[in-house]
């Protein structure tokens, strides 16, 4: 299948595909592009989405960005979730250590210059692994975020060269917890503390009342994205 015949199936599918569960578009995903893999952050989505990849098609690839950088929940959350469904999630880690990192570009870089600090240990690691794979799922709502807004369920992904599956690209935060009550699905236990989206400890806070949902992911500064999806 050449470019444009992808772009046009893409196109067909993601009009197809805006009425269809998460389970109809993962089921297709994983039918259409054997060499398709999930990027999981464990957090609310994406755990929801390990639960369905393993009623469907267990043996799909899941990978994490391990920057070094994670709360320790989130690292407890992934190991609750191998014992559970027995699976092997693929670590990827930067080229840098955090000390290689320091000692380059000085302590604490996030502070200073946070775009260079998700380059270092999630853009480039993402590109490095998506560079396997014909397709990948993400976990990404358009309600998250402005820069979500127009996620379709499958598109092709420009940034990365391989189509990007979003099943949940429609549901509302709502819907997320509805199916990790209905499943009893692990899920990291920050969710109950005040952190609706988490990220690396040294960039993530908690959330106020009032606060948009990612007000906590680098808060005074003017970023709402690591650069995996815009």
């Amino acid at each position: 299948m050449n470019l444009l015949e992808k772009e046009a199936l893409i196109r067909e599918k993601a009009e197809e595909f805006e009425q269809a569960s998460p389970e109809t578009v993962i089921r297709w995903a994983v039918e259409t592009f054997p060499k398709i893999t999930f990027a999981c952050s464990f957090g609310a989505e994406d755990v929801v989405l390990v639960d369905m990849l393993q009623k469907i098609s267990p043996k799909t690839d899941i990978f994490y960005l391990d920057t070094d950088f994670h709360f320790k929940e989130t690292y407890e959350t992934r190991d609750r979730m191998v014992e559970r469904y027995g699976l092997k999630f693929v670590r990827v880690s930067p080229l840098l250590t955090p000390e290689a990192q320091a000692a380059e570009y000085g302590d604490e870089l996030w502070k200073r210059d946070a775009n260079a600090c998700c380059n270092i240990r999630k853009v480039e690691p993402l590109t490095r692994i998506l560079g396997q794979y014909d397709a990948w799922i993400t976990g990404i709502r358009r309600d998250q975020a402005p820069t979500r807004a127009n996620a379709k369920k499958v598109e092709y992904d420009v940034k990365f060269g391989l189509v990007k599956f979003n099943p949940i690209a429609s549901w509302t935060s709502e819907d997320v917890w509805n199916y990790i009550r209905e499943n009893n699905v692990i899920y990291n236990p920050l969710h109950d503390q005040n952190y609706p989206s988490i990220g690396c400890e040294y960039c993530t806070r908690k959330v106020m009342p009032g606060e948009d949902p990612r007000a906590g992911r680098w808060a005074g500064q003017e970023k709402t994205e690591c650069g995996l999806h815009k």
